[in-house]
């Protein structure tokens, strides 16, 4: 079909939209307007980004008429108009290929390095980080740590766009081994260990126990002292003054005092190498609250105020994922209970080929192998 065309290749200038595109091909304003009404129900054009591939297709006569506008909306997904007779809108998606990878590294200076010195996908660094970050300490990982992962690695067009699962995986941390295996109970996926066991702990669904929400997580939120539009990357909880605030989960307190942009007094918990939470606004600190030390789930930490920038008593209650704000009430919570009694024989018979794939990865001394079906059984 290419043979049939000329095609011409370009990206999308700084403010070029579906408009300014076409009408520099001679398209006519009214057949633009058409297509972005048709093209509605597939993708809206005005959601076109800089810097994304298109192409144009072109009669192969003298007269060159644009016949065919090919945009590429993502790294898979696609979005097709003619440009002529019927005005056709086609999305479709390329063909994507599943490489299954394995690997294995020692730390030298950190996981992200190792990752790269084994020339393995950067974003396993992130994802292993996640998947061990309850067991982990990688803000404590220390030379001579090793890994071993077995994954799944998505290609378009030979070119890797991601991963798309890690199976299992086994770290041996400060001289602990730590397995994770992927697996799905209930119809929700989640990783265990060799026994089973969920490698995850829950937070609390609030750091506060009586309140409401009286504003939620916000990218345009309109600031009632400084009266104008910014980002609220927080739940705001709305309580008494005085009312006990509790530490969502296990952490060490990574600052606490006052915030000279308006969040008052504050307290900040690393709760893991992933996961930091913040309390803002706060009338006081509880008792042997301070910088450096470890906090419990449920410990009382601080209690509501109305200090900083604030019209009146609540909490600012902030959650962030490697560093990135994110909205506290969306989450995601896989499940913290171990396998169930009446799928462990399936879950055990599951791992079994992914732990002996695990061990024939021969770059370092093979961890001890996981609990058998029999001795579960006893």
């Amino acid at each position: 079909m290419a043979d049939s065309f000329q095609i011409e290749n370009f990206k999308v200038a700084r403010n070029q939209n579906l408009a300014s595109i076409l009408l520099a091909q001679n398209v006519e304003y009214p057949i633009i307007y058409q297509l972005a009404e048709k093209s509605k129900e597939k993708f809206d054009v005005r959601r076109i980004r800089t810097g994304n591939p298109y192409a144009i297709f072109y009669s192969r006569d003298t007269l060159k008429t644009p016949l065919w506008f090919v945009y590429e909306i993502d790294k898979t997904d696609f979005l097709v108009m003619q440009l002529t007779d019927s005005l056709d809108i086609i999305r479709d998606r390329k063909p994507i290929e599943v490489v299954r990878k394995s690997g294995t590294g020692i730390i030298t200076s950190s996981l992200w390095n190792t990752i790269n010195e084994n020339n393995l996908h950067p974003v396993l660094a992130m994802e292993l980080s996640e998947i061990y970050a309850w067991t982990v300490d990688f803000f404590g990982i220390e030379k001579g740590d090793k890994f071993r992962v077995i994954y799944d690695e998505q290609y378009v067009d030979s070119v890797s766009i991601g991963i798309d699962a890690i199976h299992a995986a086994h770290f041996n941390h400060k001289g602990r081994e730590y397995y994770a295996f992927h697996f799905k109970e209930d119809s929700v996926w989640s990783y265990f260990d060799e026994a089973g066991n969920s490698l995850r702990k829950a937070f609390l669904k609030a750091p506060l126990k009586f309140s409401r929400i009286s504003s939620r997580f916000s990218n345009n939120r309109f600031h009632p002292v400084l009266k104008i539009n910014r980002p609220h990357h927080g739940v705001d909880y709305a309580a008494p003054s005085g009312t006990p605030v509790y530490a969502i989960g296990d952490g060490t307190v990574t600052n606490r005092g006052w915030d000279p942009k308006g969040g008052g007094n504050f307290i900040k918990i690393r709760h893991n190498s992933v996961y930091t939470s913040l309390y803002m606004h706060l009338q006081g600190f509880g008792k042997g609250i301070k910088k450096g030390g470890f906090v419990q789930q449920g410990q009382l930490i601080g209690y509501v105020g109305s200090t900083g920038l604030s019209t009146g008593p609540h909490l600012d209650f902030r959650m962030y994922r490697s560093g990135s704000a994110v909205d506290p009430l969306k989450i995601e919570a896989p499940p913290v209970d171990p396998i169930q009694e009446d799928s462990m024989a399936e879950y055990l018979e599951y791992i079994e080929p992914l732990f002996l794939e695990l061990q024939q990865l021969k770059q370092y001394t093979s961890p001890p192998a996981p609990a058998t079906k029999q001795a579960v059984a006893q």
